[in-house]
């Protein structure tokens, strides 16, 4: 990994939730994301939530990432306040605090692999001239040098969750939060990828949290949850 980002965030990164909740208004009915999770995560671990589908799993790292509001409670990520913060608040959290890597990719297709990584930076208001050697470094470390003009379309599934990755630290995040990272890929593909995000956490001092149903991340674990019916059961 390049230097650049070899090196841990200088501020302790943690997790703290109390009676976190999550309701969601469907016209007359309301459905429980997650209620009432305690819940603290010291810095440097490699969370893995586990869960059936509908446990929570997504909901609470939607919380956890910014994307979303909780209904009730109180939840602070690497010193944020999330149920305080204002919007344009939240959108620097989520440039520069966490990395979210997704399921389904999310890469643009239009766009190449270095211009898709680089993304992120420029959105954050930063030049491309600046961007460029640190994505260009991120996509050696993942070994993807050769991919770098090439579209999403172009490549394997391995490949643009690798790209995603790259994205996902582009900025430098203390945190890297994963939804179902290896749910699109083939179990050979699925471990390489684990393998990359426990060489973040152990390597370069980054807080891993990874929503799965997969075993593939328990032997990577420091720090595991159970969820069922939105509760932390264990």
């Amino acid at each position: 990994m390049p230097s650049a980002t070899a090196l841990p965030h200088e501020n302790p990164v943690s997790i703290q939730a109390r009676g976190l909740t999550r309701i969601y208004q469907i016209g007359t009915v309301q459905v429980t994301g997650i209620r009432d999770i305690d819940l603290t995560v010291p810095s440097g671990q490699l969370v893995v939530l586990k869960g059936n589908s509908g446990s929570g799993k997504s909901t609470l790292l939607s919380l956890m990432a910014g994307l979303d509001r909780l209904t009730a409670g109180q939840l602070t990520v690497a010193g944020h306040d999330l149920e305080r913060c204002s919007e344009t608040e939240l959108t620097e959290f989520r440039r520069n605090t966490v990395g979210v890597i997704f399921q389904a990719f999310n890469l643009l297709p239009t766009l190449s692999v270095l211009e898709n990584v680089c993304l992120p930076a420029l959105l954050a208001g930063r030049a491309y001239h600046q961007v460029r050697p640190k994505a260009k470094a991120l996509l050696e470390w993942l070994g993807l040098t050769k991919r770098i003009d090439h579209q999403p379309h172009q490549m394997s599934g391995g490949e643009m969750q690798r790209t995603a990755i790259a994205r996902a630290l582009i900025n430098d995040p203390a945190m890297v939060l994963a939804d179902e990272p290896t749910g699109n890929l083939d179990s050979g593909n699925a471990g390489k990828v684990m393998a990359l995000l426990a060489d973040l956490n152990r390597r370069f001092g980054r807080t891993v949290v990874v929503a799965t149903h997969s075993n593939l991340a328990d032997a990577h674990a420091t720090m595991m949850l159970r969820l069922k019916d939105g509760r932390v059961v264990s």
